[in-house]
């Protein structure tokens, strides 16, 4: 099996003025690109070439963990972005963020102190533990929520690169931008329902 970039769920000018198309091109062309490109390189002719990126994320070590993770975290961020998004959760969802965060408000602002609090690269996210609690964490580098058994709704991409065009080193404003404009929480309410 060889895995493969699927294109953006959108165009790259989607996004803009929050997240422009020169940060996609560069962001889903070239870095998550690369992660894929590694990790083909990485799985050609072993074993794990036909393990899916959700096993290989449980279970690899090293610069192959970092390859599927980064392939698979990425993916997650495409979706977890609309040009339609911001505002908040509905329905059940919006049910379980009142029983754990209290309200909307809340969860953004736990989302973006995770954002923001998250030293150096890595990544937010709003998860679903294993009990049925929505949880909101921010993981160092690769790291991802399915190798702590959690499952992911929704995920903010806090590496330089995912904003620096943009927004520069103001990390704030871009998590600001991606909360209140960006995030999609119909993409977040179909994980939850899963």
């Amino acid at each position: 099996m060889s895995f493969k970039l699927k294109p953006l769920p959108y165009s790259k000018d989607a996004l803009a003025p929050h997240i422009g198309a020169e940060t996609l091109e560069i962001h889903h062309g070239k870095h998550h690109q690369g992660y894929i490109d590694k990790l083909n390189e990485a799985v050609e002719g072993t074993g794990d070439a036909d393990k899916s990126l959700d096993t290989l994320i449980e279970t690899a070590r090293g610069d192959l963990f970092n390859n599927a993770a980064q392939s698979w975290n990425h993916a997650f961020y495409w979706q977890s972005l609309s040009p339609q998004g911001g505002g908040g959760p509905k329905g059940a969802l919006l049910a379980r963020v009142k029983q754990d965060f209290g309200d909307v408000e809340a969860l953004k602002k736990a989302l973006a102190e995770a954002a923001t609090g998250q030293f150096g690269s890595g990544w937010a996210w709003l998860t679903l533990t294993a009990e049925g609690k929505l949880e909101v964490e921010s993981t160092a580098d690769a790291d991802n929520p399915l190798r702590h058994r959690k499952r992911p709704l929704l995920t903010i991409d806090v590496w330089e690169h995912a904003y620096y065009l943009d927004h520069r080193n103001e990390r704030g404003r871009y998590v600001e931008a991606v909360l209140e404009h960006l995030l999609d929480w119909q993409f977040a309410q179909t994980n939850y329902e899963r």
